[in-house]
């Protein structure tokens, strides 16, 4: 899937950096844009194949929970065209406050952060045009500008493979006892988890078989994890 915008995804993060959580969510921000952005959504069902905890709410409004239920995003899905517009971002309790339904969401050659900014209010007007019209012609060339604009100047961090393995198993509606037998035995899948054991390459074989975590994020080196602090 194509995702606009990276750029408010990158504010999304800045703007939560002071929260004691911070590592943790911008870690889960990761791994839900590499999750969505290889992601091949033709409908509501695939979208919840993988996310089984998003909620649909209209013909194209979804959103996820991240970080278990602290957080949510609200996206809108175009799956004609294979994208997904990132519209807001908060905690559950902000999230109450507002509603999801009619919420709003937040275009020349883009070249400035001013060009790129007013791209993206020209997409929210035309977000869902009809294809073969003169509105949805205009909305498929500024989606390509800004997503070629995007790779250079907003390029996102991988997700790390110890975050994309948690991931994955709290968007499924899973807990680590799955990873059991996939990992190995639950001393196995803990000296995993803690990071004092790296990933073996049977152990990415099965991840990538048993829950589609692709084999190049599971390859990548682990970052350093914060020990404990003796009591």
């Amino acid at each position: 899937m194509r995702i606009f915008s990276r750029n408010t995804l990158g504010k999304i993060a800045k703007g939560f950096e002071v929260r004691q959580d911070y590592d943790a969510l911008k870690s889960a921000l990761d791994g839900w844009y590499d999750e969505v952005k290889r992601a091949n959504w033709k409908n509501s069902a695939d979208i919840k194949s993988s996310f089984a905890h998003a909620s649909i709410v209209g013909a194209n409004r979804v959103f996820f929970n991240i970080r278990g239920n602290n957080y949510r995003l609200v996206t809108y899905v175009d799956y004609r065209r294979s994208a997904v517009y990132i519209k807001w971002f908060g905690t559950h309790k902000q999230y109450d406050e507002i509603d999801v339904r009619t919420v709003s969401m937040n275009l020349k050659p883009i070249k400035t952060p001013e060009d790129h900014d007013a791209a993206l209010k020209e997409i929210e007007r035309l977000w869902g045009a009809e294809d073969n019209t003169p509105e949805g012609d205009r909305l498929d060339i500024l989606l390509a500008l800004v997503e070629a604009y995007e790779e250079v100047h907003f390029p996102m961090d991988p997700p790390d493979p110890i975050e994309a393995i948690k991931f994955r198993l709290e968007q499924q509606g899973l807990d680590q006892s799955a990873l059991i037998g996939v990992i190995g035995s639950r001393t196995r899948v803990y000296e995993v988890l803690r990071g004092d054991r790296p990933l073996s390459l049977a152990m990415i074989r099965r991840l990538h078989e048993k829950f589609g975590i692709p084999a190049e994020v599971l390859i990548r080196p682990t970052r350093p994890r914060a020990k404990q602090q003796a009591a």
